[in-house]
């Protein structure tokens, strides 16, 4: 006989969460082993006294972590995904018919909250991986990514002239207006010998006909210095070879290679150097590392990375850097063999060229000036194509060139290949889990601290998931192994062996 179902919504139903989710539920299992009630004393001084209670705040973080755990961007989408998911109202402590914070009570809920609140849910998760022996701490591989932030190139704005107080060009890209609610919105001033060097410089794209898109009547030239997101200040164009400019945030990332979980993460503004923000990063994780008594040998990271300083740096810290030296740099220089006691080089005539300045760059690195004496390179047959355009032959190099020598021997070791394939083999997998399966594709929120907030999240859920499928080491004794690889005659005569070894020994 043929069955048919007939459903009747009843209004009054006994129901039990816990009764209906399996054991083995993967939110199940977080909420039997994560305690985030420490979060109610850190939140207190948030809050008044006194008005309309607030979303929990152990409630809140568990919506952000389901959020980056599902990989769900959009608090509305958060908020209507987890009311169709009996898993997820178990792990929420909520029932079927009791309603879920809205979800702009969300938003306003994490714009509330300090930075500092959201490194401290990391730490916490952090000290589990290390509690579960998933950190070793001693070797860390570091590396960065620009991620989308939540601003258009379309509603760039020129920069007001410091001088002058208005407009330097007379075509903007938009009115000094909010695009979206027509308010008056805070000009970001920028010199005016900027605004002039750029404008200089379209005329002269525009006049090449060489350049792609230069004669387009909308072709511009945006930069930081002379343009600036009105909807988010704080993102920045950065450009990739082989991308299109957009609007980024600089994510900056450690990782452990034991297991591949994140030590420490980090939001920069996009139009710095990686190379700029390896001090502050060590430093940071370092302290953490410190705070469960582990200790940084070897720091892992790719050519974006190396600077003399950074060298230095590691060194006085007494951390080997595996960074590649880039590609311009040259250890020797063919023909001038440099004496390092007297600090000199000596051309192929056989003329010393001494130390005479240090210089600074334009980025502030440190450089080392060799010069020759005019007299000597006034009577040189060879000055015609060794020096032509000058008195005498110079030489500049990095004050940090000792420390660089020594990083293009790690580099081209076989050491520094193993470390190669392993930093590799670490940290651009997690990088590529974080935007594809944790939300960092994109984000959704204003703010440099905003920014730093939602990789905070991401890094923790990515480290909750490594450590729900972390099962702890089993200690082995002694006497186990001896029992199953060594045999008892073996170790008679190793004894024996010593015993008639030692008197040479002495």
């Amino acid at each position: 006989m043929q069955g048919r179902k007939n459903f009747k919504d009843e209004r009054e139903l006994r129901f039990s969460l816990s009764a209906h989710v399996p054991e083995h539920n993967f939110y199940r299992r977080l909420k039997d082993r994560i305690d985030l009630s420490f979060l109610y004393e850190l939140t207190a001084p948030y809050y008044g006294k006194c008005g309309q209670q607030s979303i929990d705040p152990v409630v809140f973080f568990k919506l952000c972590l389901v959020s980056y755990l599902e990989n769900i961007v959009s608090d509305r989408k958060l908020i209507e995904h987890c009311s169709l998911r009996l898993d997820l109202l178990y792990f929420l402590d909520y029932q079927l018919d009791e309603p879920l914070p809205w979800h702009s009570t969300v938003s306003r809920t994490r714009k509330l909250y300090p930075e500092r609140l959201f490194e401290t849910l990391f730490d916490k998760v952090f000290s589990l991986c290390v509690e579960q022996g998933m950190v070793s701490g001693s070797v860390q591989a570091i590396d960065s990514a620009p991620i989308k932030a939540n601003a258009s190139m379309e509603s760039l704005l020129l920069k007001q002239p410091q001088e002058t107080g208005q407009l330097y060009l007379t075509a903007p890209l938009h009115d000094v207006q909010h695009p979206k609610n027509n308010q008056p919105t805070q000009l970001i001033t920028a010199p005016a010998h900027q605004l002039r060097k750029l404008k200089k410089h379209q005329q002269n794209l525009k006049s090449t006909p060489t350049a792609l898109g230069a004669n387009h009547e909308k072709a511009q030239l945006v930069s930081n210095k002379t343009h600036y997101a009105p909807h988010d200040p704080d993102a920045r164009i950065s450009v990739k070879p082989g991308k299109a400019r957009k609007l980024n945030y600089h994510c900056s990332m450690a990782v452990d290679t034991a297991q591949g979980v994140i030590s420490h993460i980090q939001a920069d503004f996009a139009d710095g150097r990686d190379s700029q923000y390896l001090p502050d990063l060590t430093e940071q994780v370092q302290s953490r590392l410190l705070t469960h008594g582990l200790l940084m040998q070897d720091l892992l990271a790719d050519a974006g990375y190396s600077n003399g300083s950074n060298y230095y740096f590691l060194e006085l810290r007494g951390i080997t850097a595996w960074i590649p030296v880039f590609g311009m740099y040259k250890p020797e220089i063919n023909g001038f063999p440099y004496d390092k006691k007297a600090d000199q080089f000596s051309c192929p005539m056989g003329k010393a060229l001494q130390f005479k300045s240090f210089d600074h760059t334009p980025d502030g690195r440190l450089l080392k000036h060799y010069w020759a004496a005019p007299s000597d390179c006034r009577q040189c047959p060879s000055k015609p194509t060794c020096a032509p355009k000058t008195r005498c032959r110079k030489i500049t190099r990095t004050a940090y060139d000792e420390h660089y020598q020594r990083a293009f021997a790690r580099q081209h070791s076989k050491q520094g290949n193993r470390m190669k394939k392993l930093r590799q083999s670490t940290i651009e997998p997690v990088f590529g889990s974080l935007v594809q399966h944790y939300g960092l594709r994109k984000i959704n929120v204003l703010g440099k601290s905003g920014a730093h907030k939602v990789m905070l999240l991401a890094a923790v859920a990515f480290n909750l998931k490594k450590y729900m499928k972390s099962k702890p080491a089993r200690a082995i004794s002694m006497a186990q192994v001896l029992e199953k690889e060594v045999s008892l005659s073996t170790i008679l005569r190793f004894f024996s062996a010593i015993q008639r070894n030692l008197p040479k020994l002495v």
